[in-house]
């Protein structure tokens, strides 16, 4: 486990040795995150599913087990590339072996949300839908007002019109709510928030209208108010969408979500079926040039 941009410090760390005020900040920003996007959820809920139901939304992919090279997954992105480019190089990603899964939220709050959806169109780069992509998506289709999406993050679009708007939308609107990856012991599945069922029942795709909610907008497991045990059968499953200090597991599900836009908050990568995982501050990653490495 290792951690880059630790206060003070420009060597690796254990992510525990952060000083209590990183903690409290990181918690009381997933707090309020909770609380924001409650209102922009209930703005969008009833349109959601009409959107969700059209004919060419891939609600699963699914996706061989790698036997030629490494599979990652990152934590919730919010535009901050220049730390995913510090923790490729880091890893010595290879993308013509490796590929990197992403839990969704690309864009919002971070400094480059363009350069994060452009992300998409790497072959190595496979994101499932976000409640951030989905707010954007809806600001486009005119069932979310734009001020109710820029008070959850979306203020970096002020500047585009609703034609630019629209062709990023497009885009967005093509992503995944799951992928899973490989079968038996070998098998992982990644999603934007929570999910309350066994693997074949992920499988389907045949969701109803709470549980594609749920999917997106769900917090009740990472704040401990639903039962684990409902996810009895589910392989191990990697989300973000509820901030945490650290790599936070609970029940079947594997929370990397860690503030990657906060000022005590990190960007994640971790790699599936084993206990590694890297983190930097994007700050961090900024200063060390990390705008000069090239992506794969």
């Amino acid at each position: 486990m290792r951690v880059r941009g630790g206060e003070g410090s420009n060597s690796y760390s254990q992510i525990g040795h952060a000083g209590n005020a990183g903690v409290t900040r990181v918690e009381a920003a997933s707090k309020t995150l909770a609380k924001a996007t409650q209102l922009a959820h209930g703005v969008i809920e009833q349109r959601y599913h009409q959107r969700m139901n059209g004919p060419t939304y891939p609600i699963v992919c699914r996706h061989p087990a790698n036997d030629i090279g490494r599979d990652f997954v990152v934590g919730d992105l919010h535009g901050c590339v220049d730390a995913l480019r510090y923790l490729l190089h880091e890893i010595g990603f290879d993308g013509a072996r490796d590929r990197l899964f992403s839990v969704g939220d690309l864009v919002d709050r971070g400094s480059d949300s363009l350069a994060a959806i452009d992300l998409i169109d790497k072959p190595w780069f496979y994101p499932v839908l976000g409640n951030h992509e989905d707010s954007l998506i809806a600001v486009a289709a005119g069932t979310m007002r734009r001020q109710s999406w820029y008070a959850i993050g979306g203020a970096w679009a002020e500047t585009l019109s609703d034609d630019e708007l629209a062709a990023l939308a497009v885009r967005l609107e093509r992503l995944p709510l799951v992928r899973i990856v490989g079968e038996g012991e070998r098998r992982f599945n990644v999603l934007h928030a929570e999910f309350f069922g066994c693997d074949a029942e992920l499988d389907t795709g045949d969701f109803p209208d709470d549980v594609r909610s749920q999917i997106l907008w769900g917090r009740g497991l990472a704040l401990g108010q639903a039962d684990p045990g409902l996810q009895f059968g589910l392989s191990p499953t990697y989300c973000g969408h509820t901030p945490t200090r650290t790599v936070k597991q609970i029940g079947s599900q594997i929370f990397i979500d860690t503030a990657a836009f906060a000022s005590e908050g990190r960007l994640t990568i971790v790699q599936p079926g084993t206990d590694e995982r890297w983190s930097v501050k994007e700050r961090w990653a900024a200063s060390e040039g990390a705008r000069a490495l090239a992506l794969p």
